[in-house]
């Protein structure tokens, strides 16, 4: 094969008549087949329409391939039909026009046109315009647009995205989508994701929170709104959803399922883990609407017979399950409150000094029936990062951390804010 071919626009190519090296018409071309490449995903054949039918070319026998012309190698005219294929990546049918993830920008665009260019001898995607020009482009209007540009003296900006930070939210897609992409997207914030997920249909929902780990997926559809969340997990297969319940907070896994109906909620918390279940259990019996029904139940904590050294092995153990790590609680046998003691002070202090000598002993703490704005009260007057939730026999249930209870006191508008 000849490799003469340049950078060029899928619009501009498009339509375009197909010739053999004899100069005889083939057809029209149609589409670009697309399979995983060594870095982009490149072209595997050209599809050709012969009049009424579709024809398969390899992009082997391709010679030429540029906004001027594009010809096939040999004098033939005759070549195998396409037979469609629904798993196929097809670039016209199945990326032109769609929407995708801009993982570098953080949001969700739709694909108006799209960079072709040689990489090692085959045809590639190189980037993606999801800008005005790309749109004049598509149009035929691009001329017109250079003359606008010119009469207010701007230029129309070129908004173009490398493929490297293109992921597709069709599922068939994300095998197209290159290691990074998948990568940045995991890495995104959940709000970031939640955005996102709140501007795509439901199959591409699926197709991103099933991307991501079992966490990243559980925080991001904590950070949706109610309702959409109740739906998304409806609709989710019972057992990925339980299995992403399970990887969250207790508390946020049982706000999730708080907004459930009934049976679904039971169904979940039966295919969960007993032990996890049994935490989210222990916090839906509270009102929404009390310092019980906000706390989270897993914290720090260590017995109040401990050494310095030994408290600070058990928080070493036990602070990758848990949220809040800043203190450690410090109870009895019979789980009352006895002090707080900082991971500052088990750091610095001799192994051997006893917990109780270097805890704080009089701690703000509230009750499990307390309304919301008591707990703020508490949190705010006292500068805390979280307060301890006792019942009625001061026994120690949870805690509510300051995020938790000013995400309940954010004014709906502002929430919206901060997720666009």
């Amino acid at each position: 094969m000849t490799e003469e071919y340049n950078e060029v626009h899928i619009s501009r190519v498009l339509g375009k008549t197909v010739i053999n090296a004899l100069g005889q018409e083939i057809g029209v071309l149609a589409d670009l087949v697309m399979v995983p490449g060594e870095t982009f995903p490149q072209v595997s054949h050209i599809i050709v329409r012969q009049r009424k039918w579709l024809l398969s070319i390899p992009w082997n026998s391709v010679a030429l391939f540029n906004r001027f012309v594009v010809s096939v190698a040999g004098g033939g005219t005759e070549f195998a039909a396409y037979d469609a294929n629904e798993r196929e990546v097809l670039l016209k049918r199945d990326i032109l026009d769609k929407q995708i993830v801009d993982v570098d920008g953080a949001k969700v665009v739709r694909v108006n046109d799209i960079r072709l260019g040689s990489f090692k001898g085959f045809l590639v995607i190189l980037s993606v315009d999801i800008g005005l020009s790309g749109l004049l482009r598509r149009l035929g209007y691009d001329g017109i647009g250079e003359k606008i540009a010119a009469f207010l003296g701007k230029e129309i900006p070129r908004q173009e995205i490398s493929w490297e930070y293109v992921q597709p939210l069709e599922a068939n897609l994300s095998r197209l989508a290159l290691t990074m992409a998948q990568d940045q997207l995991a890495e995104m914030t959940p709000a970031d994701l939640s955005t996102i997920i709140s501007n795509i249909s439901p199959p591409q929902i699926k197709a991103v929170l099933t991307s991501l780990d079992y966490e990243t997926a559980g925080e991001t559809i904590h950070e949706l709104e109610p309702e959409l969340r109740t739906r998304i997990i409806t609709e989710m297969d019972s057992e990925l959803a339980s299995d992403i319940l399970e990887d969250m907070e207790p508390d946020e896994a049982a706000d999730v399922l708080g907004d459930l109906p009934e049976e679904k909620a039971r169904e979940l918390l039966k295919l969960m883990d007993r032990e996890e279940a049994e935490d989210i259990e222990e916090l839906l019996e509270h009102g929404e609407d009390t310092a019980g029904g906000l706390m989270n139940n897993s914290f720090l904590v260590v017995p109040h017979t401990a050494t310095a050294g030994e408290a600070f092995e058990l928080v070493r153990s036990n602070a990758p399950e848990i949220e809040m790590v800043y203190y450690a609680y410090v109870l009895d046998e019979e789980e009352r409150l006895q002090g707080v003691v900082s991971l500052r002070e088990l750091l610095i202090s001799p192994a051997e000094t006893p917990v109780t000598e270097i805890m704080v002993d009089y701690v703000k703490s509230v009750s499990v029936d307390d309304e919301p704005e008591d707990v703020l009260e508490n949190i705010a007057k006292y500068n805390l990062v979280a307060v301890p939730v006792l019942d009625e026999e001061e026994r120690m249930l949870g805690i509510v951390t300051v995020d938790d209870i000013l995400e309940l006191f954010l004014p709906h508008a502002l929430k919206r804010k901060r997720h666009g």
